[in-house]
């Protein structure tokens, strides 16, 4: 059984992972100078009563920059594993498109491990690879799998659709370098959350999508394909989302995490953001998904996850969705990650385990 992390949603200097143009500002989605909740990144959410030094239930600039010359250097998150960091998956020098592979310092040798890609949240503005290590950590120091966390083009950068381009270039030279690194080239599971989930969604669904492959990088003749999903809480489809109730206001305007990273509003630009829906590219042949969800997301509203699930056990593809009771954008839930360990070493280790679908009540530590 691995042993799983729960520290992950706790760990390491979290706020600064950002860019310095984004961070504070980006995650201030109304712009009042403050950050509640809700507004950050799903792993920071968990140390927001340590960062919020007047308990006012928000943090200000002011408290976020005390708390970021307070806090102590993080290192790896275990001794089991070793880390290569910026590994150019595309070729161009950019730090956006460059990932850090995750080894088991015991393994077998001569023998395949197949491979789980984690892909970071932040909105497509802000985010970075390095918090995707502990997360994988307890997965690989167990000696059954190896780990990758990839960077990709932020919205700042460059709009839709890089994002998928730069996922998609990271699969293909992890498959082209399996040998060099002991990967099983047909065992490889994505895992993301919020942006990260749309993303990883993306990837399950639109495997052979020609419009969305790119030619990036020097294996671009190589399959994207994935073998499994993990998507946690990662917007489905732009054109409901849009309409759905939230706690940002997608109504009017093009300054809303969705419009960023399209280049405009999603109403004016409908073909783009159906092109950009995960649920548009859904077919028979796509690989099987396990999606988690809290039923009072403010951001990414519950009934994405629901879309996504409906839409692919229409389809005929394995699919579960776990709601997460009480959750909102991101959750402290042990029995989650439990079903996430059995669903990845059914389909990655071949190990058939029963994976509930029954809710989840979310620890409220997490709000």
């Amino acid at each position: 059984m691995i042993r799983l992390l729960l520290p992950v949603f706790l760990a390491g200097p979290l706020f600064a992972q950002a860019p310095a143009r984004g961070g504070f500002q980006a995650w201030d989605l109304d712009g009042n100078g403050k950050l509640s909740p809700a507004e950050l990144p799903e792993k920071i959410r968990p140390a927001f009563d340590r960062i919020d030094a007047n308990h006012d239930g928000f943090i200000t600039r002011e408290e976020n920059r005390a708390f970021l010359a307070n806090r102590k250097p993080s290192g790896p998150p275990t001794d089991r594993i070793e880390v290569t960091s910026n590994l150019d998956y595309v070729g161009a020098g950019n730090p956006r498109q460059m990932l850090d592979l995750i080894l088991p310092k015991a393994r077998t040798d001569g023998k395949k491990l197949p491979l789980i890609v984690f892909i970071h949240g932040g909105g497509w503005r802000t985010g970075s690879k390095e918090g995707g290590i502990r997360r994988l950590a307890p997965f690989v120091e167990s000696g059954n799998y190896v780990g990758a966390t990839l960077n990709y083009r932020l919205s700042g950068e460059s709009c839709w659709p890089a994002q998928i381009h730069d996922c998609k270039a990271a699969i293909r030279y992890l498959r082209a370098n399996a040998g060099k690194y002991g990967i099983d080239p047909d065992k490889i599971a994505v895992w993301g959350s919020s942006a990260g989930g749309h993303l990883v969604s993306m990837l399950g669904t639109s495997g052979g999508v020609a419009e969305l492959e790119g030619d990036l990088g020097e294996f671009d003749q190589t399959s994207s394909r994935v073998t499994c999903v993990v998507n946690y809480f990662g917007p489905e489809n732009f054109l409901t989302m849009v309409k759905q109730k939230s706690s940002i206001d997608r109504s009017r305007g093009d300054r809303y995490p969705e419009a960023l990273l399209l280049g405009g509003g999603v109403g004016d630009l409908e073909t783009l953001a159906k092109q950009a829906s995960p649920v548009t590219w859904v077919s028979a042949d796509d690989p099987p998904f396990l999606t988690a969800h809290g039923t009072e997301d403010p951001v990414v509203p519950y009934a994405q996850g629901e879309e996504i699930h409906a839409t692919l056990q229409n389809a005929g593809v394995e699919s579960h969705l776990v709601p997460v009771e009480g959750a909102g954008h991101g959750f402290m839930a042990p029995e989650v990650e439990t079903r996430v360990a059995a669903f990845l070493s059914t389909h990655l280790l071949g190990k058939k385990t029963e994976i509930p679908d029954t809710p989840v009540r979310d620890n409220p530590r997490s709000k």
